[in-house]
């Protein structure tokens, strides 16, 4: 389905907004590797494709998007990689206004919480 060629450039924007190479996998998990290459090549290859968004403002979107869906373990990893992506911590700042007025208090309490949590493990290291 998706070529090797496009898999490598889903891969290489993964690595370098997540800082990893996208092949690990928890030991003993028992989720199809074809899986694993699919969820690569679909959710990494859209950052792969070029375009006129940036890295910066695909990181932005996936974290409006996931805080709006209420999908916090996405929202709490692609927040950790933010700043690679050239997401400062004033636009996060920002984007929680977006959040909680287009999305409810719920969501921007709960993303509220995972950046208070994230910062706080960023601080302590």
């Amino acid at each position: 389905m998706y070529d090797g060629e496009w898999r490598l450039a889903a891969a290489a924007a993964r690595a370098e907004v997540l800082g990893d190479d996208g092949t690990r996998l928890p030991p003993g998990d028992p989720v199809p590797a074809e899986y694993q290459d699919y969820l690569m090549s679909v959710a990494w290859g859209v950052w792969a494709r070029g375009g006129p968004l940036s890295n910066r403002d695909r990181s932005l979107l996936v974290l409006a998007m996931t805080a709006a869906l209420g999908r916090m373990d996405e929202f709490r990893l692609h927040l950790g990689a933010a700043p690679r992506a050239g997401v400062t911590d004033s636009e996060v700042d920002e984007l929680l206004f977006q959040i909680t007025a287009y999305c409810g208090a719920p969501a921007g309490n709960s993303a509220r919480s995972v950046i208070r949590e994230v910062r706080g493990a960023r601080e302590a290291v």
